[in-house]
């Protein structure tokens, strides 16, 4: 079984991986191919306005008057003037290229990417060629992990126009900013499906191993309910036995003493399994919730001694004693006066059960009223409770390990029967211990307010 439950796991976290690698590697390519669209979309719109600007360069150039002058150099220094002229920088301010270079973005779907832009002279003279640039172009042109370029964009005079020796060439440079963010932003639904998907995953992956673990923990607890059954039952089944035996004996059928005491014996034995068999009972109705509580005023501190007295000769031959501190001015609450008094007697009975050898058990009760409630708290001074023990102590059928397997008597049933009954009474109850000095329970329960609830 430990085995099989090792592969099951296995297979689940492989598969569990593999699909989460999965997720990965689609977003991953999903997030390349939304760059690769993107990046066309900037190259298209850029295509698109520099086609624009090489119409408007041609169709509104200024042509020379003085082609026919007869003085050569005049004649090359007007050619010279005219090329300077027809730029689109000398046509064209910074604004209205801005606008054109918008728009052709906006008209590619790319409405929320900013860019900068720069328009740069084609010429071979020593000076700078960049005759405009936005105010931040110089710095968007270093940052080129996050910002795009796709390069120059010719901007000339077609050939065979008749201004195409009366302009100087140009290029246009435009920067898409951060154009990665447009990506996830676009990606943003695919993302949060994927990772909601991956968290459902391991969600379900997770639940599936708890239930698994719980199933085995569950399975070991009703092994070991089966074992301790077996042996709380054995024993008197035993003991009925011989007694039966006993009493087909001649001599003991002929003494009515003999009689009488193996007779009781049976008697007891059988009281002692019935009083078993209703424990098992009582936590299964309870579990179910299929128990009708005939709940009623109740003093608390009517019941509690009662409990005491009854295990009188139990603390004595142990030389123990219980201390009843019960300072609470109000314990009347509203209970089933049976349930509670098994309540009581269970705490007490543990207190007794789990005392330490050859040391006076040491029980102190107390009570007092905070907020309107009554808040009971049994002391001992007992072998105490591991941490381990203090978070599953109230889980049904479960026995806190003393090191001999039956040397304290129960199914694992008691405390579990504790906190069904509370709870059934609108209370609470918690556990506070330390290993080998003892243990507390503090109960609280609402004050009777007089409801017929």
């Amino acid at each position: 079984m430990k085995k099989l439950f090792v592969l099951i796991t296995v297979l689940i976290t492989l598969s569990l991986l593999g699909i989460i690698l999965l997720q990965v590697s689609w977003l991953k390519n999903n997030v390349i191919l939304r760059e690769d669209q993107v990046r066309q979309k900037i190259d298209n719109a850029i295509k698109s306005v520099a086609l624009e600007l090489i119409q408007y360069k041609a169709q509104y150039a200024t042509p020379y008057s003085g082609f026919y002058d007869n003085n050569l150099l005049l004649f090359n220094r007007g050619l010279h003037e005219m090329s300077r002229l027809n730029t689109l920088f000398a046509k064209m301010n910074q604004d209205s290229l801005y606008k054109k270079i918008r728009r052709s973005f906006n008209n590619s779907g790319l409405e929320e990417l900013n860019f900068e832009f720069a328009l740069i002279l084609n010429t071979s003279m020593p000076k700078d060629p960049v005759e405009t640039q936005s105010p931040g172009y110089k710095q968007a042109s270093q940052d080129t992990i996050h910002n795009y370029s796709p390069g120059l964009a010719l901007i000339a005079v077609p050939s065979g126009s008749t201004f195409e020796n009366l302009s100087q060439d140009e290029s246009l440079s435009v920067i898409a900013l951060n154009y990665k963010k447009i990506v996830m932003k676009s990606l943003t639904g695919s993302i949060l499906l994927a990772i909601l998907f991956t968290l459902v995953i391991i969600a379900a992956f997770f639940v599936t191993v708890y239930t698994m673990l719980r199933q085995k923990k569950l399975g070991e607890i009703k092994n070991d309910f089966i074992n301790n059954m077996t042996h709380e039952f054995k024993t008197p089944i035993a003991t009925i036995s011989l007694a039966v035996d006993a009493l087909k004996n001649e001599k003991v059928l002929s003494d009515k003493t003999k009689m009488s005491y193996f007779s009781g014996i049976i008697k007891e034995e059988n009281q002692r399994m019935n009083k078993q068999v209703e424990a098992i009972l009582k936590a299964s109705q309870f579990e179910k919730q299929e128990v009708e509580l005939d709940k009623g005023p109740l003093h608390v501190h009517e019941i509690i001694k009662l409990i005491v007295d009854k295990f009188l000769l139990q603390l004595q031959e142990k030389n123990g004693k219980a201390e009843l501190s019960l300072n609470a001015s109000n314990d009347l609450i509203r209970a089933d006066e049976v349930h509670f008094t098994n309540l009581v007697n269970n705490l007490v009975d543990n207190a007794v059960k789990y005392s330490k050898d050859h040391v006076p058990i040491l029980l102190k009760i107390t009570s007092q009223n905070i907020n309107g409630r009554l808040i009971l708290r049994f002391e001992d001074n007992g072998i105490g409770m591991s941490k381990e023990t203090q978070k599953r102590v109230f889980e049904k059928f479960y026995r806190a390990h003393t090191g001999n397997l039956h040397n304290v008597k129960g199914f694992g049933l008691g405390l579990n029967y504790v906190k069904s009954v509370t709870q059934s009474h609108g209370g609470s109850i918690k556990v506070e211990s330390t290993l080998g000095k003892g243990s507390t329970f503090v109960l609280e329960f609402p004050l009777d307010t007089g409801d017929k609830g």
